[in-house]
């Protein structure tokens, strides 16, 4: 009796706009939507993957992933490529538009887009990942793009027999630095601790390269230049000696943003701006999941990633059902 009137509200509710109501819709190309995607078309599930410009996240811009169980060595592209392919083999739509607003109502959520689209589904899930922190110094805007950078598998090839800096220390900052050694004449690796906090095998190869040198206890204080960077200004924590290393480029890697402005204030999120779920990937919201580098959690990998969105695509599909009064019991 429940589900039978469940599904005659559902009905009576979805009557407009028949060519944009999908099941489900997820928010985010990366790892975890592409896979939310996969596992709900191929599920029977009608899924749309709304994006901002375009597929692939934050693991597009690496150049090597060696620890995606069952696949050796792949570059970031060629693994979101492979991804992307099965999704739309499975039936999953795709539309590039920018989301700006999220309506839920009783038995659909209302997608605006900057376009001025508009869509509909019957669950959500929220992959939109997160972005690179900023230093917040001077001369880090001003040399956006000419000398500042958040991606060595794309700039690198214009640093050739330069020196440039990388600032981080964890995977990301350690792997991009090793890659920039493919390239450059010299990696300054400045980091605000006394020691890295990249895995391992990632610190080893890098203690062996000698084109990596090590500042430690030390942050950037300034980023100096006329029209291009030409040097940096730092400083040693524990001494506070200041002094201005010449290069060329500096790579920023101190950590991630998660792109949720725009779901502030219809879910749950925490003071970091991450989305909370529980082990289902369900939000604080009913119908609404998260999955991806946007919700809290330790570890940030696109093996988890996409684990979160096979797990967030497979409830979403219950949910679905259950709202359609066909849920399998």
């Amino acid at each position: 009796m429940i589900d039978k009137e469940i599904k005659l509200n559902f009905l009576s509710e979805n009557k407009e706009n028949k060519t944009n109501d999908y099941d489900l819709i997820v928010i985010g190309g990366g790892p975890a939507g592409l896979t939310a995607g996969i596992y709900a078309s191929r599920a029977g599930i009608k899924t749309l993957i709304l994006e901002k410009i375009s597929v692939g996240g934050q693991i597009f811009l690496t150049a090597d992933v060696e620890n995606y169980p069952g696949i050796e060595k792949i570059s970031g592209p060629d693994l979101i490529a492979v991804m992307e392919k099965q999704a739309k083999n499975f039936g999953t739509d795709f539309v590039f538009e920018e989301v700006t607003k999220i309506e839920d109502g009783r038995y659909r959520k209302k997608i605006h887009t900057s376009s001025g689209n508009k869509y509909s589904s019957i669950a959500l899930i929220i992959a939109t990942g997160a972005k690179y922190k900023e230093l917040n110094i001077p001369g880090e805007v001003k040399f956006r793009g000419r000398g500042v950078s958040n991606c060595a598998t794309c700039d690198a090839a214009f640093y050739k027999n330069l020196d440039v800096a990388v600032i981080g220390g964890g995977d990301t900052a350690v792997e991009e630095a090793l890659f920039l050694t493919k390239f450059v004449n010299k990696v300054y690796l400045i980091h605000r601790r006394d020691r890295l906090r990249a895995t391992k095998i990632i610190q080893e190869r890098a203690f062996k390269n000698n084109k990596i040198e090590f500042i430690f206890d030390t942050i950037v204080e300034e980023i100096i230049g006329e029209r291009n960077v030409s040097g940096i200004k730092i400083k040693n924590l524990k001494t506070n000696e200041q002094k201005i290393i010449s290069v060329s480029g500096v790579f920023v890697f101190i950590g991630l943003l998660p792109n949720t402005d725009f779901v502030k204030g219809l879910i749950d999120i925490d003071e970091q701006g991450y989305i909370k779920t529980d082990i289902e990937m369900q939000t604080s919201k009913e119908g609404i999941f998260a999955c991806g580098d946007c919700v809290k959690k330790n570890l940030r990998q696109a093996i988890t990633a996409a684990g979160e969105g096979a797990i967030a695509a497979y409830n979403a599909q219950h949910y679905v059902e259950k709202i359609k009064g066909i849920e399998y019991k």
